[in-house]
């Protein structure tokens, strides 16, 4: 009987606690801080190469009976490449999802290091794009940035962004190559050339691509070195010092962002950093690839090894054509 009368009151006590501490509480609106505030988010993913935009958004607001937002500025620590700026427009989101562009203050001006804009309507708050354009300048170097917003009220408020390592890899993307067309490869240059281009710089050439149908083999799609053995670049005359014996070995799962690889709608994607092509070892690789296939790529060091690179494929066509991206890394 003691026992079954605690259990109850137990049974009370814990049921009585429930329903206390379920008590729905009472909900007030936040209070604005007081005095000019601001905020910074990166944007921009993956290593921050040369000549590809290096995105933030810069939030800033103050009460209205405080004043209005004046001027907002960034200060690199590198001074960028002339593509650098900051937004002087607002933006939101539709209904159906597009970006609407709101000017809430002139264009920016850049001078030197900083980038500013000036506010031309009466505003309390807002969020603003920065682009930063790395040079070759800051390759192998740290960049800092600087945001400053000002207050009618004289108010100053700036936060501090970085430091961001700006990685030695270069980036060309959307290159088309063709058989017995565009089918010469230097990495060295980063582009592709035809017959007559490649036999003016015979010491530029890397890799060729080719493609043939060849009854018992699957060779079709392929990227092999001028030196390779003839039977990997068949039925084919090389111009007069196109001899070059680059390594190459397939890399059939690395899908490289910047070269475009998420266009595919592949989820399995990644970005190729510095470190991937300094502990890159290719003593031991072949110099050709065939039958490669779209989403595959290959892992190239020069003959002189002045560079390595990835060579990703991001599509090929049935016609004998594809479309390459080419990352490189100096050594």
């Amino acid at each position: 009987m003691i026992c079954k009368l605690l259990y109850k009151a137990a049974f009370i006590l814990c049921t009585t606690a429930v329903v206390i501490g379920c008590k729905e509480e009472g909900y007030s609106v936040p209070v604005p801080k007081s005095g000019l505030q601001n905020d910074v988010i990166k944007k921009s993913v993956g290593p921050g190469l040369v000549g590809m935009d290096i995105e933030f958004m810069y939030a800033m607001a103050i009460q209205k009976s405080e004043g209005k937002l004046v001027s907002a500025k960034v200060e690199a620590s590198i001074p960028g490449a002339s593509e650098t700026y900051l937004e002087h427009r607002s933006y939101h989101t539709d209904a159906v999802g597009n970006d609407i562009g709101v000017p809430v203050a002139t264009p920016s001006v850049t001078n030197g290091a900083v980038t500013e804009v000036m506010f031309n309507v009466d505003t309390t708050a807002t969020t603003l794009r920065y682009y930063y354009r790395p040079t070759p300048d800051a390759v192998d170097k740290d960049v800092s940035f600087t945001f400053t917003a000002t207050s009618s009220n004289g108010q100053t408020a700036t936060y501090e962004m970085g430091p961001y390592r700006i990685r030695r890899m270069e980036i060309a993307s959307n290159l088309p190559v063709s058989n017995g067309n565009r089918c010469y490869i230097s990495v060295e240059d980063m582009t592709v050339y035809n017959e007559i281009e490649a036999a003016a710089i015979p010491e530029k050439i890397d890799v060729l691509y080719l493609f043939r149908s060849i009854a018992g083999i699957n060779f079709n799609h392929s990227l092999v070195a001028p030196a390779a053995d003839a039977i990997y670049r068949p039925d084919i005359t090389l111009p007069p010092g196109v001899n070059r014996n680059t390594k190459i070995q397939k890399a059939w799962n690395v899908r490289d962002i910047h070269l475009g690889a998420n266009a595919n709608g592949n989820n399995s994607y990644v970005y190729l950093d510095d470190e991937d092509f300094r502990t890159l070892d290719l003593r031991a690789a072949p110099n050709y690839a065939i039958n490669m296939l779209a989403q595959s790529g290959i892992w190239v060091e020069t003959a002189d090894a002045k560079y390595r690179a990835y060579i990703y494929v991001n599509s090929i066509n049935a016609n004998g054509s594809a479309v390459i991206g080419i990352k490189r890394y100096r050594l």
